[in-house]
């Protein structure tokens, strides 16, 4: 197809063309809202780098929560910030930990919202790293056992799916072993399968106080130069029982979502993390970008490359923007 004989503009000159044959369409059903639990009452401390968004105690959870089920965002993810922290992580999977308390409440008083929760060690862990050491060296293997009943922990108080975030090799199958083991077949696995060690997450562990006290973690999550690594990852969760993939983080890894999203079957979901979320504010705020459309713009990007789920900071106002733009 040439010009003259063919002219793309033709389809573009109104509104309703536009629309008519626009590929990709944001829906509030894509969205899934993070947030950040903490013990207390009446907490609501405010995260510098992330404009709009606190650790918050239960009563202000569920506020947010209720919110983002009236905003018809079918789902929240859970992250806690215990009030210990040790070096077997002990708070993770205590039955009165932060996250168990907070996907109990939540589920208590909006029922029909699906709470996932983000399964790791680095916020209860004394050190920081996303499983128990050996030395100083993060131990795969001993790692195993505590996330997975972790997982047990979390779905035990409500939880609907669980989703692993840790990179430990194996953990997918420790995981669904021991939730099927304890009655909980039914029980979806999103694994943070494609996990990069990213320099966007700077915000994050600044909200879930998880920086690790030393090193990085370059030896368990992925380098951010490989994408054939990606697909094996993704293969090996999917082996051991993962139900939703996802990629993490999600604009500077659009290829890899596309990728992955040709070569597995399964639900893709991305996380548009911290960092993404943190530039557009403070870009807005200086007034170099328009926030609301540059938003918009990057979670369709997101879903255009292949992800049928986004985690986002953005799912409340991007949920406003959509049911407003009917």
């Amino acid at each position: 197809m040439l010009f003259p004989d063919y002219r793309p503009r033709r389809l573009r000159q109104s509104v309703a063309f536009r629309r008519m044959i626009r590929e990709t369409t944001l829906s509030t059903d894509d969205l899934i809202l993070p947030l950040f639990a903490i013990d207390g009452k009446g907490v609501k401390n405010p995260i510098p780098s992330m404009s709009g968004h606190y650790q918050l105690s239960i009563d202000h959870l569920l506020k947010i929560a209720k919110k983002a089920h009236d905003l018809r965002i079918p789902a929240i993810m859970i992250f806690g910030i215990p009030k210990k922290k040790d070096s077997l992580a002990t708070s993770a999977y205590a039955e009165d930990g932060i996250v168990q308390k907070a996907a109990k409440a939540v589920k208590d008083n909006v029922s029909d919202l699906a709470v996932i929760t983000d399964v790791c060690l680095c916020q209860y862990t004394d050190h920081g790293h996303c499983g128990v050491l050996k030395g100083n060296i993060v131990d795969n293997d001993a790692s195993l056992d505590l996330l997975a009943q972790t997982a047990l922990s979390h779905v035990k108080a409500g939880a609907d799916m669980v989703a692993p975030s840790d990179m430990m090799d194996g953990r997918v199958a420790e995981i669904r072993d021991l939730l099927d083991d304890n009655g909980f077949s039914d029980i979806p696995i999103m694994s943070y399968a494609a996990k990069y060690c990213s320099a966007y997450y700077g915000p994050f562990r600044e909200a879930a106080e998880s920086a690790p006290k030393f090193g990085d973690r370059k030896t368990y999550q992925m380098d951010p130069a490989n994408a054939l690594e990606a697909i094996r990852e993704a293969t090996m969760d999917v082996e051991e029982g993962a139900d939703i993939i996802m990629v993490k983080p999600a604009l500077p890894y659009l290829d890899i979502i596309c990728r992955i999203r040709d070569e597995i079957d399964l639900p893709i979901a991305a996380y548009n993390v911290s960092g993404e979320y943190a530039m557009i504010k403070a870009a807005d705020k200086m007034g170099w970008v328009d926030g609301q459309k540059v938003m918009m713009e990057t979670l369709t990007a997101i879903k255009r490359a292949g992800a049928k789920m986004i985690l986002t900071y953005f799912a409340i106002e991007a949920a406003m923007e959509i049911i407003e733009a009917g």
